[in-house]
């Protein structure tokens, strides 16, 4: 299975809607921040369009989305999974979206203890799948995913434990546009691709052999 993965709209689809004229993938996956503090139908158009090439897409909100996008998400083409899971392929997908509180006040802000609670719950329906993606908008604590030039870690300490504890095989994050890059926590591949307003987005290759599931993936500019 071949999945691009995105995040960081901020209301700019032209790089992804240029890839997908050009590339064939099978699955598009978005972390957050589809608008830039809305209006909340052009999060819904702008799925609407990225859904017209036929490829399932799958999207939860960003912090900079307003807190009524969920309702948008779910009457568009694009599928939900903020709070939810799904399996495709015996590939197990789970999402969380919004953020930790940030100093800025944004519009969708989750406590940490929401944001375990939630994800937690989520991440538990698809724990017994072979390979299992979490899908988040704030990426964990304590990795170069959520480092700023300061040298400050502004991520999700909620989200770091659920990893430590459930070890899902990937997690795509984004929010922090300075954090663009690759880590790891025990066995968990974190990838934060970059803001797509900027180009940047991860390319995601699981094989299809049942004995070797394998999963590659590389930041990429489009």
């Amino acid at each position: 299975m071949k999945i691009i993965a995105i995040t960081d709209l901020h209301g700019n689809i032209k790089p992804i809607i240029t890839y997908l004229k050009d590339n064939k993938v099978d699955l598009i996956i978005i972390a957050g921040d589809i608008t830039n503090f809305g209006p909340p139908k052009l999060g819904e158009d702008l799925l609407n369009e990225i859904s017209s090439f036929g490829v399932p897409v799958l999207a939860i909100p960003g912090n900079c989305d307003p807190e009524s996008i969920h309702v948008n998400i779910d009457q568009s083409q694009a599928i939900n999974i903020h709070a939810r899971n799904m399996v495709i392929k015996n590939i197990g997908i789970c999402g969380f979206g919004g953020s930790n509180p940030t100093p800025f006040d944004t519009p969708l802000e989750f406590e940490e203890i929401q944001i375990y609670d939630e994800a937690k719950k989520a991440i538990n329906g698809i724990e017994n799948e072979e390979i299992t993606l979490f899908i988040t908008h704030a990426p964990p604590y304590g990795t170069k995913a959520d480092l700023l030039p300061s040298g400050a870690h502004v991520g999700s300490k909620s989200l770091r434990k659920v990893i430590e504890e459930m070890q899902p095989t990937l997690n795509i994050c984004g929010h922090i546009h300075e954090a663009r890059g690759t880590d790891k926590i025990g066995k968990t591949t974190i990838v934060n691709p970059g803001e797509l307003s900027h180009g940047y987005a991860c390319l995601i290759q699981i094989s299809d052999s049942p004995e070797d599931k394998e999963v590659e993936t590389e930041l990429i500019q489009l």
